[in-house]
């Protein structure tokens, strides 16, 4: 059976953002799998994570992966500031700060002016593209059926702030520093050193106690996987794009609207949408017990713990079958529910 692929750009022109600045000449680079259902209730939207392009979490998709195209109308949405979709890196006016409340009304517009789709059947998203599924379910209530939030949160947690603002000042810290995030020139000794503190982040100790890098082809050894997986993994990205991703992902916040007025309770408590929660027990920043604490306010939600010491990776295990079978299992039977 083909399947149905289709990409393209959506233009906006001006964007107003949520602190009061203008995006101007707003774009949205989408891609997408599968076929529109004639009642047109088979869509899920999936926004991209950190740092990431629509083809490095494309590997999810497909009839014996985790989302399946046979059945559903994936939509990749391309996270502004990912140097696909407008950036910094192709947009010298981009604002200093994008929300993920920002990313989430213009993806809800572009789908009704492409795809004339108003009602989501899910929301499925991974790290940053967890905290959009956890937007568009408070943003549009009765709107979206149900949500994924795979190593996520509702509101960025304070250590996970620390670790952001750590990368941030790796980046701030170098010589082709310019301020306000951007940078004279590609800061490339920075770039390098930003995947090395990331490394420390993405795994867990116990992945590094047990060596699991060794399961990955080619991976000897632990300098081996620093070397070859984590120093280039964002060398080839633009600083500034990187600094944006790093705002958006220190400001999320689904409690952050005047009709909330920063109570995180009241704004989990109005989600009207099935949530599924997949936190990765080992993951270092989007721990298991914020999703616990999130679990009580919400109406129809349910819990379940990736059992695996690839810490945050464990929600995007590309090089990991076991981790992508727990994933393919649990995420179809939920939405079978």
């Amino acid at each position: 059976m083909d399947i149905e692929f289709k990409s393209g750009t959506f233009e906006f022109g001006d964007f107003p953002v949520q602190s009061g600045e203008i995006l101007p000449d707003a774009k949205l680079c989408w891609k997408s799998f599968g076929t529109l259902s004639p009642e047109r209730d088979n869509v899920i939207v999936y926004p991209t994570s950190f740092g990431a392009h629509d083809k490095d979490v494309e590997w999810i998709i497909g009839p014996d992966r985790i989302l399946d195209p046979r059945r559903w109308l994936i939509v990749i949405m391309n996270t502004f500031g990912n140097g696909l979709s407008s950036s910094p890196s192709n947009n010298k006016d981009f604002p200093r700060l994008v929300t993920s409340g920002d990313n989430v009304r213009a993806q809800a517009r572009l789908l009704g002016d492409v795809f004339g789709i108003e009602r989501v059947a899910c929301v499925y998203g991974w790290s940053m593209g967890a905290q959009q599924a956890y937007h568009w379910a408070v943003r549009s209530p009765g709107l979206v059926d149900s949500i994924v939030v795979n190593c996520g949160s509702a509101r960025t947690a304070p250590h996970n702030r620390v670790f952001l603002q750590g990368l941030k000042a790796l980046l701030e810290a170098a010589p082709e520093y310019q301020g306000n995030g951007r940078f004279s020139q590609r800061p490339q000794a920075a770039l390098r050193a930003f995947g090395s503190v990331y490394a420390g982040w993405a795994l867990s100790q116990e992945f590094y106690r047990h060596a699991d890098y060794r399961i990955i082809p080619g991976m000897g050894s632990l300098q081996d996987y620093l070397d070859k997986v984590w120093t280039p993994r964002f060398a080839a990205r633009h600083a500034s794009d990187l600094y944006a991703h790093l705002t958006t992902w220190w400001h999320s916040d689904i409690s952050d609207a005047e009709r909330f007025g920063g109570d995180l309770s009241k704004a989990l408590a109005s989600i009207e949408a099935r949530v599924l929660l997949l936190p990765g027990r080992s993951d270092l920043y989007f721990r298991v017990a914020d999703n616990e604490a999130e679990l009580t306010h919400l109406r129809r939600g349910q819990l379940s713990v990736i059992p695996s010491d690839w810490g945050h990776l464990a929600g995007n295990p590309a090089q990991n079958p076991a981790d992508a079978a727990f994933l393919r299992k649990t995420v179809r039977a939920w939405l079978d529910a």
